[in-house]
């Protein structure tokens, strides 16, 4: 049924792209973590790879790179830096004596867990300036659209970058 909001075309064809958007955010974002993170010992290579040991532990390097999208010889320093500091292990793939198997210590955990509240509470003050309504269904679609394949949003087979 078409909208009787006579303003309704015209806000789509006024507002800025999605991109456009969320880079202004996204900055934003990155620019309100980048303490809270330095608050707790981590750069933003460290927290994304304690959170995606998190959510698949045991991962080798080249797989964990892959997931994160980080080359993995540029990564090999975040790991180490993440080891001497008793946040993750590494351990020899006993099937693959070459690769190395990744997982979150307690201390990993912790960390992980601590940065993530602080961040979550800053999150909740931006979210705040949402009207209620709103807020539940921006995070759900976040969600969605961040979890689609780069090709659903690009709209090309086989696009990965």
């Amino acid at each position: 049924m078409p909208s009787r909001d006579p303003t309704h075309g015209q806000h789509e064809r006024t507002r800025p792209d999605l991109a456009a958007m969320t880079t202004a955010l996204n900055r934003s974002l990155v620019a309100a973590e980048l303490p809270v993170l330095a608050e707790h010992g981590l750069t933003m290579w460290g927290y994304v790879v304690l959170l995606a040991l998190d959510e698949h532990p045991l991962r080798t390097q080249a797989a964990l790179a892959e997931a994160i999208g980080a080359d993995k010889t540029r990564i090999i320093g975040v790991l180490d830096d993440l080891q001497d500091r008793g946040l993750i292990d590494r351990q020899r793939d006993p099937a693959d004596r070459r690769a190395r198997l990744l997982s979150l210590t307690p201390d990993g955990h912790d960390v992980r867990d601590s940065a993530q509240a602080a961040i979550r509470q800053g999150e909740e003050r931006l979210l705040a300036r949402l009207p209620e309504r709103d807020r539940e269904g921006f995070v759900s679609a976040l969600i969605a659209l961040s979890a689609l394949p780069v090709e659903d949003v690009t709209g090309r087979p086989g696009d990965s970058t």
